[in-house]
């Protein structure tokens, strides 16, 4: 069996993730508030209520406090000559191996909390699939993109 990949991805990918699922939360929160107000209104079942806040509450521990502390456990990548090493997973751990002469372009991308903290995406892209290490360094997310579209260039011309 293979050696895990070396890589991590930035630890600041935490408080991304952590911001994009408090954001999340607030949108759960606001729909138990309704629930509220029209059990009130309608005099429904106040015990499905209590059901639903307890949840939404578990929710909100479970993606802002737990996952993303997972999921960056468990984000590892590798860049080989001939190919690309990702794991990846919170429940599931998913390994893939994506062939360097299968690679079409590369990209990076930033939405913004990533930009917020300068964190960028590496999106590879090949004939039926895209795949992303998310959250690297912006400097080495571009020494990264640079690297792999090099890799791919002399693979296609190895052929």
């Amino acid at each position: 069996m293979r050696d895990l990949p070396k890589n991590r991805i930035s630890e600041r990918a935490l408080t991304v993730w952590k911001t994009a699922a408090i954001i999340s939360s607030m949108i759960g929160w606001l729909i138990t508030i309704a629930v509220l107000v029209l059990t009130i209104i309608f005099d429904w079942a106040f015990w499905a209520f209590i059901i639903l806040i307890i949840l939404t509450v578990l929710e909100s521990i479970f993606s802002i406090f737990i996952f993303p502390k997972l999921k960056w456990k468990r984000w590892r990548y590798e860049v080989h000559e001939h190919e690309i090493d990702l794991q990846r997973g919170v429940l599931i751990v998913k390994r893939t191996i994506i062939p360097m002469n299968r690679v079409q372009h590369v990209d990076t991308q930033q939405g913004p909390l990533l930009r917020k903290h300068d964190l960028a995406t590496v999106t590879i892209s090949t004939a039926a699939t895209v795949h992303e290490i998310p959250a690297l360094d912006l400097e080495e997310a571009d020494q990264l993109r640079d690297s792999i579209s090099r890799l791919a260039r002399v693979d296609e011309d190895d052929v």
